[in-house]
């Protein structure tokens, strides 16, 4: 039982710490946990089981079970059941229902447990490009510190804290030269959704950057 609650409290303490570390949402890394072993379980039982893991994000537990269609004449074992064996889990079972055939615990292994740990990462990943875009998506016609990364080509990487940001050096001042470790201060003039994560753009000429840059010192 020692070994159980340990699990259980393990899962729950990565869960709070990629979502602290992600600035994420907890629920949506434990629901990226529950994908990750629902298909490392289908490693074991077969892919084209349908399998579903949750876990009860207060206490940890993890429960697994795997889904069956009701049917009057089985054609697929891994995921139908007839009416008889159906109502054996439930009496009131009827024909187009799906039934959640419990399943036990088992040891991943380590080909199932790192695929698992890559479903996790994507996930997570996904999760923090669509917090980036949805933050700053909504700071278009912002002034915005951040601070050189690097230079690359003359177009210049901007942490912005929360994100990163490109500043073209078409969007640069004439004969300005900006350093790795510089801070500077840009308009956010356009933020757009793409495959590799959103993209930031900002400017030191847009016309508007001087306008906001005085409204703010007024």
């Amino acid at each position: 039982m020692v070994a159980v609650s340990a699990n259980r409290l393990e899962l729950l303490q990565i869960a709070e710490a990629v979502a602290r570390e992600k600035t994420i949402d907890r629920s949506i890394v434990i629901a990226a946990m529950e994908d990750a072993i629902a298909k490392a379980a289908r490693s074991r039982y077969g892919q084209e089981t349908d399998i579903h893991a949750d876990i009860n994000p207060k206490t940890g537990e993890l429960r697994l079970a795997r889904h069956l269609l009701v049917v009057d004449e089985v054609d697929n074992f891994a995921t139908e059941i007839n009416l008889d064996g159906a109502r054996r889990h439930n009496p009131a079972a009827q024909v187009g229902d799906t039934i959640a055939d419990t399943l036990p615990p088992f040891d991943f292994g380590r080909i199932a447990a790192q695929s698992a740990k890559q479903v996790i990462v994507q996930k997570v990943r996904e999760a923090e490009r669509d917090r980036q875009y949805d933050e700053y998506k909504d700071r278009i016609g912002e002034v915005s510190n951040g601070l050189v990364k690097r230079v690359e080509y003359g177009n210049v990487v901007v942490d912005l804290g929360r994100g990163e940001a490109i500043l073209r050096r078409d969007e640069l001042l004439p004969r300005e030269v900006v350093k790795t470790g510089d801070r500077v201060r840009a308009y956010i003039y356009d933020v757009r959704r793409e495959p590799r994560g959103p993209q930031i753009f900002l400017s030191r000429t847009h016309p508007q950057f001087m306008s906001k840059l005085f409204a703010q010192e007024v």
